[in-house]
């Protein structure tokens, strides 16, 4: 049989199997699936270079299916090769085509859209949040180049998807770093959900798209196996050199291929069933008898394996005391003035860690002069690992969730406020499991003169929100850290450099007060007393630590004896938290510098739970700040002084002001 006959007759198995699996699952996404399915059986069966006992393999060709909802396709296939599945801690075994039937059910490893961290690692993240697997495709190229082995990466985009900005931010990423590696490859099947894409997702117009950005567009019937196969190796015969122009695939297909009833509009996430499914299998069989016959096998194929993976050294992460890591660097007179800004700290580490792992890499947003995370590429031997993502902080966030699934350990710096723009991407990040720290710099209100729009204040409360979700791991889904000082930034960057999972960290424009020593120990989920009273707790963070400071020093005079709580991560020790508040009269006060949400809700939670009688009082940013010439000037628009913390205190003690 001829190669052709042979990727029709396997397509129509895996287009057959995809109406099949969506029918037993009563949903599902069968004719997007069978607009893929000549594409996924090439890629699969035959140009890849990966093997189905080890998936993940660390030199294996990847698939990255930025089109999630299509993913029937892959099932199939994986299924008719047995390719390995099974979660983490679970007996790995053979995807059969039972399973397929399983598709979507809770206990299944084949989740509605892709997920490596529900059993299927074949692919690198989570994807179905359309718009972004190109950047991930990306960051497992960059991974790759880094690590010098010369894995290809495949990503099958949507025409519909295309429209998302993050795309696009995706291309220039591509090509600024010469990532000849990677192939975008375009499904163009000419149907959204709703209705037809628009004139601007047209196959023609994505290949001028393409072309303007710097790639060859290669534009070809994603049906026709002989230009599906002509296109690849072209692909393969330039992706190992950063001098060629990088290569981008248009293939016009046909939603619901092989089954005219199907195709067309209104079969969106609708699965034929009944009757419907009966007439959709019976045109397919037509289809396969036409293009093959009846008897037609798929014995044409041959998978190559990966290339042999070498291995890597045991990475440290025993950082050296902050003072010795400065007098290394020639700074360490800049502690003895007695104030230093934690984005500072934060860059000191990283250069301190890029020169211990190998695997740390640094990404920022066309803002690395202002977080600092420049330090880093300051060393020469870090400087290839530093990856300048310019302004697009959704694509930096996935290009490090595809690093992560490289095997780098990312952390991706820009100002707090613009992370915002990136939610999606981040959860998404989490749900794949990624080992990706996420840094905000000039965080909250203290950045005072640039205004609101620069300041980040709902971050705290929805990356809290992450906190009380368990990860796959058992841990929780992110977690939240407010250092108030450099020893303290220093060090809980290297804390986590060493965990395996999602953390965020807020770090400060402004220069502030040295709290803590070398000897200081900070732990995820840990908390810190800085003075111990009696009579009531203040419990704050980030840069609010040093106006709590200053309250206690006022309380003091006013007869009132306060504990002061540095609340640097979150989660925190509620046990702890709880012993503390009870020798303190049951009585609280937080204070943070963002929208409420966060440390306060958090501690709120907590009291709550235990069932015993605590009063808490929250103090937050309540009202939309605008520019101040200093940060004083800002706490006093928000009532966020010591003044204002005294007064919230003797309120909650019942204590004439």
């Amino acid at each position: 049989m001829s190669y052709e006959a042979a990727v029709h007759a396997q397509a129509i198995e895996l287009d057959r199997l995809s109406l099949e699996m969506t029918a037993a699952a009563g949903s599902g996404h069968p004719t997007s699936a069978m607009s893929i399915g000549h594409l996924v059986t090439v890629l699969m069966f035959s140009a890849m270079r990966w093997s189905p006992d080890y998936p993940n393999y660390p030199t294996s060709d990847r698939l990255v299916l930025s089109e999630g909802h299509a993913v029937p396709a892959v099932y199939a296939a994986m299924a008719s090769l047995g390719v390995v599945v099974g979660r983490e801690g679970e007996e790995p075994r053979k995807l059969t085509l039972d399973d397929l039937n399983t598709l979507r059910e809770w206990h299944s490893v084949l989740d509605g859209h892709p997920n490596p961290m529900e059993g299927v690692n074949f692919f690198d993240a989570a994807t179905g949040s359309l718009g972004q697997g190109l950047s991930v495709a990306a960051g497992v190229g960059k991974a790759a180049r880094l690590d010098g082995n010369d894995r290809r990466v495949f990503c099958i985009i949507g025409d519909g998807e295309a429209r998302e900005g993050q795309i696009a931010e995706a291309l220039d990423f591509i090509i600024d770093h010469k990532l000849t590696n990677v192939l975008p490859i375009f499904n163009c099947n000419a149907y959204g959900q709703a209705d037809r894409v628009s004139v601007q997702q047209t196959p023609e117009r994505i290949a001028d798209k393409l072309r303007a950005f710097g790639f060859e567009a290669i534009e070809i019937d994603g049906h026709a196996p002989d230009q599906i196969k002509a296109a690849l190796v072209k692909f393969a015969a330039i992706s190992n050199d950063e001098n060629a122009k990088p290569i981008a695939i248009v293939a016009k297909t046909v939603k619901g291929w092989g089954a005219p009833s199907i195709q067309g509009g209104g079969w969106h996430g609708k699965p034929p069933t009944g009757d419907a499914l009966q007439n959709a299998l019976a045109e397919l069989n037509e289809r396969r008898i036409e293009l093959t016959s009846a008897l037609a096998g798929t014995d044409q194929f041959t998978i190559d394996p990966p290339s042999e993976a070498s291995g890597k050294a045991e990475p440290s992460f025993d950082m050296p005391a902050l003072s010795d890591a400065m007098r290394s660097m020639d700074m360490e007179h800049v502690l003895h003035g007695g104030k230093f800004a934690t984005r500072k700290a934060y860059g000191v580490a990283l250069r301190v860690l890029g020169g211990m792992n190998p695997d740390i890499v640094v990404l920022d947003a066309d803002v690395s002069n202002s977080t600092f995370a420049e330090t880093f590429a300051k060393d020469a031997e870090n400087a290839d690992r530093f990856v300048e993502c310019k302004i697009g902080e959704q694509n930096m966030v996935s290009v490090g969730a595809g690093m992560s699934a490289g095997g780098k350990i990312p952390f991706c710096s820009t100002f707090a406020k613009f992370m915002n723009r990136a939610y999606d991407q981040i959860e998404m990040a989490m749900n794949s499991g990624a080992n990706i720290k996420l840094i905000g710099s000039h965080a909250g209100i203290t950045l005072a003169a640039d205004g609101p729009s620069q300041m980040s204040l709902p971050d705290v409360a929805w990356f809290r929100s992450l906190a009380t979700a368990t990860d796959h791991r058992g841990n929780p889904g992110c977690y939240v850290l407010q250092p108030a000082d450099a020893y303290a930034a220093y060090a809980l960057t290297g804390t986590m450099a060493e965990y395996e999972g999602m953390c965020y960290m807020r770090t400060l424009r402004a220069e502030t007060e040295l709290l803590y020593s070398d000897d200081h120990v900070f732990n995820l989920g840990g908390f810190e007393v800085l003075q111990q009273g009696r009579d009531v707790v203040l419990a704050a963070s980030g840069y609010m630590v040093h106006e709590g400071n200053r309250a206690v020093e006022l309380l003091d005079k006013a007869g009132v004896s306060a504990t002061l709580l540095d609340m640097y991560s979150i989660p925190f020790d509620t046990d702890k938290l709880l012993d503390v508040v009870a020798a303190n009269g049951g009585f609280v006060v937080s204070i943070e510098d963002n929208y409420g949400g966060g440390l306060g809700s958090a501690i709120a939670d907590a009291l709550m739970e235990s069932g015993d009688g605590f009063e808490l009082s929250q103090m937050h940013v309540e009202r939309i700040p605008k520019s101040a010439r200093t940060p004083e000037e800002m706490l006093e628009m928000c009532g966020l002084r010591a003044e204002d913390i005294v007064a919230r205190v003797m309120a909650l003690l019942g204590v004439p002001a």
